[in-house]
């Protein structure tokens, strides 16, 4: 059944007009609200019966699954995060986090204050299950009971969501971090109310480095200083985790330091492909192929996309304004990523400027040139990349932020790859 159908379906038992429940039915299946617990909470609004036909299952974490209606969970909380969002056009706050039973863990999405905390150990009546991410969330609503059990629920998992920056991965709740402030920015940017002033930039721990976003852009987010973050979430942005502070943050000050390391961490092209989005990481392998679309490129002045003929496959056709670029594939026996270069080591892997490159493609009357002198320069040997990861449908990028020649001499790797080959 469709939106459409359900909201024929709900306007016909209401007596109301089909528009209106349509449109509240979109607004809430935007915020990935179940149909069911959308339909109950449009019964309410218009006076109707919020009660659910469905007998929730009882059931052990582990074994919630999406296909699984109405639940109920007697679990430990683990975390427990609040978050603002605007429904019906009205500010709402939503608390987030994860629950646990000795058979695993789970988020959920509490759109009403139960008054639970981290620790408690609780059982939820008739929760919803959305899938989130290809993985079950319960959805606790007005339809949904919450009792405190006496009984310690045994977990093998740490409760209150202190993490480090390493283990954060996008859609995480209620988390806690130590960090140092490595970077940090005030800016206007265009918000859902107009101009809305934030503050980012990139904060580290021992474990790693990740971007953030102050939403309430707090002056004491100063470069430099070592701070604790309470109740921050996750998102993803361009393919990694970025931590987000909101108004329900608390930042307090460190009463220590921060050991941060300098170098990025270095893993095999496998293993990072494998943890999906990274922040600042480091591989090495070999250039298989310079791809198509590296050299000299021409990109959208309104979007930055690079052209096609021409063509901007948002603006249409427009005046493109002059870049370089290189797309190369790199190997390491264990995965392969396409390295992205920017002009700058573009310019640098060249051994000239744009300009230069622009000259020697008129003089050749062929842009393509520029391309192949790159290739000749970086096939087949081995480059050291830092930079930040992101992995979807279509493969793995690795924006670079450095990419340099290793000291390795390709003929002695040549006889080792050999002396492997042969036993």
């Amino acid at each position: 059944m469709d939106v459409d159908e359900h909201a024929e379906e709900l306007a016909s038992a209401l007596g109301v007009d089909k528009a209106e429940v349509k449109d509240d039915l979109q607004n809430l299946l935007s915020y990935s609200v179940p149909v069911d617990e959308a339909k109950q909470s449009i019964r309410r609004k218009h006076g109707g019966s919020g009660g659910n036909d469905a007998t929730p299952t009882t059931k052990d974490v582990g074994d919630v699954t999406t296909a699984d209606g109405n639940v109920t969970v007697t679990v430990r909380v683990l975390s427990v995060g609040r978050r603002s969002i605007r429904y019906q056009g009205e500010e709402q706050t939503i608390r987030e986090g994860e629950f646990a039973d000795g058979t695993g863990r789970i988020s959920y999405t509490a759109w009403e204050d139960f008054g639970f905390e981290p620790g408690d150990s609780i059982t939820v009546g008739n929760a919803g299950v959305r899938e989130w991410d290809g993985d079950p969330e319960l959805n606790i609503g007005q339809s949904s009971t919450v009792a405190i059990e006496t009984t310690p629920v045994e977990v093998p998992y740490d409760v209150g969501g202190d993490s480090d920056l390493v283990d954060l991965r996008a859609g995480d709740r209620g988390r806690n971090v130590e960090v140092k402030l490595l970077e940090s920015e005030e800016r206007v940017i265009d918000g859902r109310d107009g101009d809305t002033t934030i503050r980012s930039g990139v904060v580290a721990d021992e474990s790693g480095r990740l971007p953030f976003t102050d939403w309430e852009a707090r002056p004491e987010l100063r470069e430099g200083s070592e701070l604790r973050f309470e109740e921050v979430y996750v998102r993803e942005f361009r393919g990694v985790p970025q931590v987000n502070l909101s108004q329900y943050t608390t930042v307090t000050p460190l009463g220590r330091s921060i050991d941060v390391d300098d170098e990025a961490t270095r893993l095999p092209i496998g293993e990072a492909v494998a943890a999906g989005g990274l922040f600042d990481v480091e591989v090495v392998g070999n250039v298989l192929e310079v791809r198509d679309g590296s050299g000299l490129i021409e990109r959208c002045p309104d979007c930055g996309r690079v052209l096609q003929n021409g063509q901007c496959r948002a603006h249409g056709d427009v005046d493109g304004e002059d870049d370089m670029r290189v797309k190369a594939i790199i190997d390491d026996g264990t995965g392969t990523v396409t390295a992205m270069l920017d002009r700058e080591l573009t310019e640098a892997v060249y051994g000239g400027t744009m300009a230069e490159a622009m000259t020697a493609a008129r003089d050749a009357m062929d842009k393509a040139v520029v391309a192949d002198e790159i290739r000749e320069r970086i096939v087949g040997r081995e480059y050291r990349i830092r930079g930040n990861l992101s992995v979807d449908d279509y493969g793995a990028n690795l924006e670079a932020t450095e990419f340099e020649r290793t000291d390795e001499d390709p003929a002695a790797l040549a006889t080792d790859l050999l002396s492997e080959v042969r036993g």
